[in-house]
């Protein structure tokens, strides 16, 4: 009788590397090697009897001569590639010593994190890329065609704050006015720096130039594709690991989990607690915004469960 291995875990650790003006190190793999010529994100496998972090540090300096002085926890993806399973480790590194090049004669280049989905990388990197564009703060302006006047309130007060993201969640039936109301928020928000997600159908945000869509669980499970380009955002909302495994099968960048506190807008749904949604958290392969009771003061909570942020209404657009 044949015995089947299973395939061997290969623990990376990977870092998102960030310069004074912002901007994303990435690093070309040789074509003679895994997957050669695609773009990726600097780092290596974790050694026996070594931390992530340490590892992280040894890495970059072999590959790039830098000193890491700061970095912390990002996303950690699972990508089985059939004989081996991949755990990248990913951290987000804001300060290092040193000036960076290629120590393996490996081409370097610092891009924009909007510039990031212009170039290949492999498949296991696609929510790595996702991450590192993402804000900590993913707030929702809620409201419905009435409150036009109140919403733009919260639009400008969500751009005074240098929000980069959120959610435009417009209840009407009229298309007309849903789309001219839309086109306005989206006019004002685009030039002060904040990108509107719809929560909408996804053609919606062709007609209205938005900045992506954000899929509620009932549109999250009807797809099959992915329903926009790469270079849009696709958000979902989800309430258990079926909607998180959709979302990462139809190509969904980040998606919401909720709720993870009791909250006023849902007080008969039953909250998960933090122990919970770190569990599910775990086991995503895509970035996941903690939802539900959330205000800003709960994002280092959020973060020791490996959320990529929190979202909400209250402590975000009415703040």
């Amino acid at each position: 009788m044949e015995i089947q291995k299973h395939p061997r875990l290969l623990h990376v650790a990977v870092g998102v590397v960030r310069n004074g003006q912002g901007e994303i190190l990435i690093a070309r793999r040789h074509d003679h090697l895994h997957q050669g010529g695609l773009w990726e994100f600097p780092g290596g496998k974790v050694e026996p009897k070594e931390t992530v972090e340490e590892a992280l540090k040894r890495e970059l300096c072999e590959e790039l001569s830098i000193t890491v002085e700061h970095a912390t926890p990002l996303i950690k993806i699972r990508h089985d590639y059939g004989l081996t399973r991949v755990l990248l480790d990913v951290w987000r590194v804001d300060a290092f010593g040193g000036s960076p090049y290629g120590l393996e004669n490996q081409p370097i280049l610092w891009v924009s994190s909007d510039e990031l989905h212009q170039f290949d990388f492999p498949a296991a990197n696609r929510h790595i890329i996702a991450a590192a564009r993402l804000p900590d703060y993913y707030p929702i302006a809620s409201g419905s065609l009435g409150d036009g006047e109140a919403l733009f309130a919260k639009l400008e007060r969500l751009c005074q704050a240098g929000y980069s993201l959120a959610q435009w969640r417009l209840q009407t039936s009229d298309e007309a006015a849903y789309l001219r109301l839309t086109r306005s928020a989206v006019d004002y928000c685009r030039p002060r720096g904040l990108g509107l997600l719809l929560n909408s159908e996804p053609e919606r945000v062709m007609q209205t130039g938005a900045a992506g869509v954000h899929l509620n669980s009932r549109r999250l499970l009807a797809l099959n594709h992915r329903p926009l380009p790469k270079s849009l955002w696709v958000g979902a909302s989800c309430h258990c690991p079926n909607e998180i495994r959709q979302a990462e099968m139809t190509g969904v960048d980040f998606v919401l989990l909720s709720p993870v506190l009791p909250t006023p807008s849902h007080p008969d749904a039953r909250p998960l607690g933090w122990e919970q949604f770190g569990a599910w958290v775990d086991d995503a392969a895509l970035p996941v915004f903690a939802l539900g009771g959330m205000t800003r003061d709960h994002l280092a909570q959020a973060k020791r469960q490996g959320a990529q942020g929190v979202a909400g209404i209250r402590g975000f657009a009415d703040a």
